[in-house]
């Protein structure tokens, strides 16, 4: 495989691991970036720009991230905290009255961050034209009774965060949480990195789609609970199936309509670069400016809010306020690390002990809910690299 790009000297390590992707491990087209103390030290890309197509990657390729997103949407309602606009432990009804119904009275912000608000799934889907709509499913999660009382327990809202969190922050700013990340952190940053792809950027975007992993690939870390997500996500009467069955019938992920939508937790659009000099920005001075998050707000990001067996993904999970922790279930680089992978592939995250913040996308969604082996050997390379 031709791999383009550069690495640092010292970051050779990660340029094998990649290439080893495409021939292992059932890679279609990907890039990874590397930032340490705020400074490029790796972008690599190769591969095809579209999962079914012959078009090559390129350097500006961007790729629906899924989950992703939402470690990117999380930093919105943090710095909204740090300017004093939200308070984490004020109830969601403060800003959004609606919200006070079927039992969520006392459902703090915080809950929303942390997975525990008790509202992982919608007793009626819905349509992909409701999904779309910011209105219909912010009234939808408004009106849902919890599956269990919040704050008391945490399951991954896979697709609710989506109203939870957007609706939030447009009470708060009157904006679309889209609308705000662009305007006070991607753009004047220069971050490839959307929650609503603009008509202009969508040349960039390649087609994503599932494809299968090789079975040598299979013995990357995953999570491997007594009953397995696949199975729960197939049992009817599971939280896992009807939290990721929010949206009935399934969206095309591919489809403009859908990357235009500003849902903060599956439709976000970046390059692996964007990606990393996002959490370079959170931890440090990217390129030698002003971090994003001041150190009151980066201890909120990753400290434990939730642990233990998820109501949603069956194994133990970890959670800070928005952030998915270093665990078993998402191994990042270390103890200290915050991040988000994306259900099939993708992974962005920073380290502050390191200084390390990575990315990675793909067009190749595998059969994974969190801890994709393509994602993870990158990472056991970089922690080679850095001696971690």
């Amino acid at each position: 495989m031709d791999v383009q790009g550069t690495v640092a000297a010292g970051y050779e390590p990660l340029r094998d691991a990649f290439a080893e992707n495409f021939a292992r491990r059932g890679e279609r087209g990907a890039a990874v970036a590397v930032y340490r103390d705020g400074h490029q030290v790796a972008h690599l890309w190769a591969g095809t720009r579209d999962v079914d197509g012959d078009a090559p990657w390129q350097a500006g390729t961007a790729q629906i991230v899924r989950s992703a997103t939402k470690g990117v949407a999380a930093a919105v309602p943090l710095l909204l905290h740090q300017r004093g606009l939200v308070d984490l432990d004020a109830p969601v009804g403060t800003y959004w009255p609606e919200y006070k119904a079927a039992g969520k009275e006392r459902t703090l912000v915080r809950h929303l961050l942390s997975h525990r608000a008790g509202v992982p799934v919608l007793d009626t889907p819905l349509t992909p034209e409701q999904a779309l709509d910011p209105a219909a499913g912010a009234d939808a999660v408004a009106a849902q009774a919890p599956a269990w009382e919040p704050g008391t327990e945490h399951g991954y809202h896979a697709q609710t965060y989506s109203w939870l969190i957007g609706e939030l922050v447009r009470r708060v700013t009157g904006r679309g949480i889209g609308d705000w990340l662009a305007e006070e952190v991607a753009g004047p940053l220069g971050l490839d990195l959307w929650i609503g792809l603009p008509d202009a950027e969508r040349h960039r975007v390649g087609r994503v789609g599932e494809v299968e992993a090789p079975a040598a690939a299979t013995p990357g870390l995953r999570v491997r609970p007594k009953k397995s997500v696949a199975d729960a996500y197939h049992d009817p009467g599971s939280l896992t199936r009807r939290a990721f069955g929010v949206i009935d019938p399934p969206v095309d992920e591919n489809d403009p309509a859908y990357r235009a939508a500003q849902l903060p937790a599956t439709a976000g659009i970046a390059t692996a670069r964007g990606l990393a000099r996002f959490y370079a920005s959170l931890i440090g001075g990217l390129d030698g400016g002003r971090r994003l998050f001041a150190p009151a707000t980066l201890t909120l990001a990753r400290t434990e809010e939730s642990a233990g067996p998820d109501r949603v993904l069956i194994s133990p999970t970890r959670f800070g306020l928005g952030y998915m922790l270093h665990g078993a279930a998402s191994p990042l680089l270390a103890p200290g690390s915050f991040g988000h992978p994306g259900r099939g592939g993708s992974l962005a995250f920073a380290d502050p002990e390191s200084g390390i913040a990575f990315g990675y996308v793909t067009n190749g969604l595998q059969r994974n809910i969190t801890a994709d082996p393509r994602a993870q050997a990158l990472v056991r390379a970089v922690a080679g690299v850095i001696g971690g």
